[in-house]
């Protein structure tokens, strides 16, 4: 039998790429063919905060080589509106449009869709709570392994 442990990372991998497909099928729901999946869930991470493009990838939200493929694309899409930092001019600094606020409660409201639909299928508060701390405690191993390698 095989270690359940040895399974977590492909299984979140799965259900990463699963979550992207639910939103790419809500996007061309809502006729945003312009728009992937990837950069949807920027823009939800960037939310109502002007930033640098930097501190997406500091917190996390963005792992992809692409930072600046994808940024040019939502710029052009007007989805994203960008500025030279008055403090450090190579920095550039970034906030949403009014279009892309919409798209982000569309996608919020599509998250709390899905929550209402795991407690519909009879998945309990409880076991969320302990998946999610699950999780937590996983993303600290692994980013212990990150900085300070194998212990």
């Amino acid at each position: 039998m095989d270690d359940p442990y040895l399974d977590i990372a492909k299984l979140i991998e799965r259900l990463h790429r699963r979550f992207l497909d639910v939103v790419r099928a809500e996007l061309n729901r809502l006729g945003y063919r312009d728009l992937t999946p990837v950069q949807a869930m920027l823009l939800t991470n960037i939310g109502d905060e002007e930033i640098v493009i930097r501190e997406l990838i500091e917190r996390g939200y963005y792992q992809g080589s692409n930072v600046s493929y994808n940024m040019k694309k939502l710029v052009e899409g007007g989805y994203i509106e960008q500025s030279r930092s008055p403090h450090d001019k190579r920095s550039v600094r970034i906030k949403l449009t009014e279009k892309s606020r919409g798209i982000c409660e569309k996608i919020h409201e599509l998250e709390l869709a899905n929550g209402n639909a795991l407690r519909d299928a009879g998945v309990k508060e409880d076991d969320v709570d302990a998946l999610r701390e699950t999780l937590r405690n996983i993303e600290r191993v692994w980013s212990d392994f990150i900085q300070y390698g194998r212990g």
